[in-house]
């Protein structure tokens, strides 16, 4: 159905980014399907749900996709709804930023700047990494070489393919990303509907092709750790960590629903679509993937066996029940969901980038990075930067080594962690400053007070836990590389950024910059 935005929504729109202090530079032309299919496509349970399914089955075995999914998500759930409630106050590009600076001051504004655009970027190639391992596991052979025994070995396999297959893949989602964003938008659209479609048809060849469905297993808790579980996780004889561990699958993959308040400049009646796009990725993601993982964990003929395969099993599940030719289908739509899944961080990505430069945040180059290219209305410059950092960041994880652990996997968790506290910062300040001169009234979406402090503080409980099993054995470096960058970016507060960062323009600011928001609108061809 199409959306009913007409000349006075648009107004009111940029009224209240103008109130803000910011042009309508970019191009307003997403609906509230396409902010919603954002968030819905980054989370994408056919990318984390199938790449980590391991960490479900490898701790307590099947409760850990029947009990421990429900839990991880509820975990997300709080955040998502305390992070609505904002966003529906504070609409703009960059919006994590944006809150933190508005309701607790610079430096906590400056602090979530640097911990999402470092989960952001880190997370795109973790994405694209886990897209380029999906391949090689199922259409790696068809492009594979065959030694001289008859093997064949797929690609890519070494190090530098998998860097250059990911290379190639950025590249291509920040050309879409590039040409504009209802180029991005059109295939965002489409991957929600491919999500959908393609997780249906998985669901259902799972339940029939099953040998035997024994719904129990959905709530019996095993001990599938060490050997037992392929050695995901380290052995152990307490259930209750090995639950908790277990919440790492639902916990990374339902995240990234900040693409929602990361788009908002580009969203038609920003207020309400974009809390309502934040919550409904986030339920939709969390109902579906359940059906999901419940299905998969049913069709696994022995699961004492399947537990032993480790990040494998998925795939010895599929070649063990489903026809080749269906199989092929099913693995060709989750290729191309975890393609667009990468588009759309880099949209998410370079929309951060590009809001913290606009207020200097960048120590080099913001003037350029804030850049908007009249013809494409996209913050190209942004998107080609973040673009570069996600492929130096690849090179890095690849090839650098601690002890036997690659160093991706360590910056896997500490990305988790990283965006959960640039969620974390700005839903704390938002709980003092609700009700305040700095939050005066809530947005059009809106719980009631009580309700709003409540899933905020359950909220913060979340990222306790979250900060728990991120740092548990094995990655226990996790932690230094969370406290080592905190304390990099205390540094580098006190002695440069304080005096120089200022943060969002505000009160008298915002006045002052009248004209140049003009300029600005003009200048990209945007009327009033």
């Amino acid at each position: 159905m199409a959306e009913n935005y007409d000349d006075k929504a648009q107004h009111e729109d940029m009224k209240v980014l103008h109130g803000m202090g910011y042009a309508q530079e970019l191009s307003r032309s997403m609906s509230k399907f396409s902010n919603f299919a954002i968030s819905f496509s980054i989370i994408c349970i056919l990318s984390g749900g199938i790449n980590s399914f391991a960490q479900a089955i490898s701790s307590v075995g099947g409760a850990g996709a029947g009990i421990g999914w429900i839990v991880g998500c509820a975990l997300s759930g709080m955040f998502a709804l305390a992070m609505a409630q904002i966003a529906s106050a504070f609409p703009t590009a960059g919006g994590l930023y944006h809150w933190s600076s508005i309701l607790g001051g610079r430096f906590l504004g400056w602090l979530t700047a640097w911990l999402n655009l470092l989960g952001l970027i880190t997370v795109l190639g973790a994405i694209n990494i886990g897209t380029a391992y999906f391949f090689q596991g199922t259409f790696g052979s068809l492009f594979g070489t065959t030694g001289a025994d008859g093997a064949v070995t797929p690609w890519p396999s070494s190090d530098m393919e998998i860097v250059v297959f990911v290379a190639v893949i950025t590249i291509i989602q920040a050309i879409f990303n590039h040409v504009g964003i209802k180029a991005t938008t059109f295939l965002t659209d489409i991957s929600g509907y491919l999500i959908f479609a393609t997780t249906a048809v998985l669901v259902i060849a799972c339940l029939w092709f099953a040998p035997a469905i024994d719904i129990s297993r959905l709530w019996t808790f095993t001990n599938y750790s060490g050997e037992a579980g392929g050695n995901v996780f380290p052995q152990s004889d307490n259930m209750g960590y090995l639950f908790l561990l277990c919440l790492l699958l639902p916990v990374y993959t339902i995240t990234g629903y900040d693409a929602s308040a990361h788009t908002s400049e580009e969203t038609k009646n920003a207020a309400m679509s974009v809390p309502q796009g934040i919550v409904s990725a986030v339920f939709w993601s969390s109902l579906v993937g359940w059906v999901m993982i419940c299905a998969i964990t049913l069709a696994i003929p022995d699961l004492g066996v399947a537990a032993t395969q480790g990040f494998g099993m998925f795939f010895q599940t599929m070649d063990a029940i489903l026809p080749a030719g269906l199989k092929t289908v099913i693995y060709l739509g989750i290729f191309i969901a975890q393609l667009l899944c990468g588009l759309a961080t880099v949209t998410s990505a370079s929309r951060m980038l590009f809001a913290f430069s606009r207020d200097d945040g960048m120590p080099i180059g913001s003037k350029a990075l804030a850049t908007v290219s009249p013809k494409f209305r996209t913050p190209v410059n942004a998107i080609w930067t973040a673009t570069a950092l996600c492929i130096l960041y690849v090179v890095l994880a690849m090839s650098i080594k601690v002890g036997e652990t690659s160093i991706y996997v360590i910056v896997v968790n500490s990305t988790l962690v990283f965006l959960f506290l640039s969620f974390t910062v700005p839903l704390v300040a938002g709980l003092f400053a609700y009700g305040t001169p700095k939050w005066p009234n809530p947005g059009p979406w809106a719980m009631s007070a009580g309700l709003y402090k409540l899933v905020t503080i359950l909220s913060v409980v979340g990222m306790g836990v979250i900060l728990f099993i991120a740092v548990a054995p094995p990655n226990e470096r996790v932690l230094y590389v969370v406290l080592g960058f905190i304390a990099l970016a205390l540094i580098l507060w006190v002695t440069v950024e304080n005096r120089r960062f200022e943060g969002p323009p505000t009160g008298e600011k915002i006045a002052a910059r009248k004209a140049a928001i003009a300029a600005a609108e003009a200048a990209v061809g945007q009327t009033r």
